[in-house]
């Protein structure tokens, strides 16, 4: 039987980020071994996981990493917004976004890429046993051009890139990419508050948008105007419609007054070359979780005792 000394358990726990006497047992069950007992306090990890994974993670981060050409935005759910100031679970967060700046936006990919010898789904495991809370790679998003720049904002920081709401804009030109820049990010900054849903017309969703139709048009009618008015009524209002869920169509919300189609073909002469706005993309956390309401004293009492 291998003596199981003080050292040998520190040197677990700072591998597997375990409590004390979950390290002394493990390595007692395997006779000393280091990588077994991480192994099989990986598989007790797991367990915990599992045993977590139903309670509701809405909170958390989202993180955005731009290199060159290509950026990406990550979302990474936790339980309570206590974790989020979690050093480990920030280093986790960004570790994992510059992994997936480099795999892509497929969520699989980016799990079972490799960080630091494990899978992504492996070391985030090992977190959710460590901290004690249910954590979720939820969303990658990621966006490249040609040649441009991919603009980048986050809103609501609470460190460099990461934050509640991560957005990235694709800017392809020819032009001058400091002052594409500038324009990226207020294009972004503009996308976080405003919402946009489709960039423009071209992208709706045509259920969507004939449902929306056909909304407008019963109003009309209802309203008891005759047929033919009635569809001028539902047309105006479709323009409306589009102007709002539209990103080109929206009025840039730092002057109230200019379209951001307008905002990028302008741009043109300050950039020195065309500019297009190739795509977007908004994450913001925890959108579409239906989330368990939870006092806030009774959300600290649950955090100390996982802590």
């Amino acid at each position: 039987m291998a003596e199981i000394t003080a050292a040998l358990v520190k040197e677990l726990r700072e591998k597997s980020g375990a409590g004390m006497m979950d390290a002394k047992k493990a390595l007692t069950e395997v006779d000393g071994d280091i990588d077994a007992a991480v192994d099989l306090l990986r598989t007790k990890g797991l367990a915990k996981a599992e045993k977590k994974s139903s309670r509701t993670a809405a909170e958390g981060l989202v993180s955005v990493l731009v290199d060159g050409t290509s950026g990406v935005a990550v979302e990474v759910n936790s339980e309570t917004d206590f974790v989020a100031r979690n050093e480990a679970f920030q280093d986790f967060v960004k570790q994992t976004t510059a992994v997936a700046l480099e795999t892509g936006e497929d969520l699989e990919a980016v799990k079972a890429a490799d960080l630091d010898g494990k899978s992504v789904a492996d070391t985030l495991t090992d977190l959710i046993a460590k901290i004690g809370e249910n954590m979720t790679l939820r969303r990658v998003e990621k966006l490249s051009v040609s040649d441009g720049i991919i603009g980048a904002y986050v809103h609501n920081a609470v460190a460099d890139g990461l934050g509640k709401i991560g957005v990235l804009v694709a800017l392809e030109s020819t032009g001058d990419k400091e002052k594409l820049e500038a324009l990226g990010k207020q294009i972004a900054m503009h996308i976080a508050a405003a919402f946009p849903k489709f960039l423009d017309r071209e992208s709706v969703d045509t259920t969507e948008m004939e449902r929306e139709r056909a909304v407008l048009k019963e109003q009309a009618v209802a309203e008891g105007k005759p047929a033919d008015i009635a569809e001028k009524m539902v047309e105006g209002r479709m323009r409306k419609y589009f102007e709002e869920v539209c990103l080109l169509e929206q009025t840039f919300v730092i002057d109230n007054e200019t379209k951001i189609a307008d905002l990028v073909k302008n741009a043109a002469s300050d950039v020195g070359a065309d500019v297009t706005l190739k795509a977007y993309a908004r994450v913001q956390l925890g959108e579409g979780i239906e989330k368990e309401e939870e006092d806030f004293a009774a959300e600290v009492a649950k955090t100390a005792a996982n802590g």
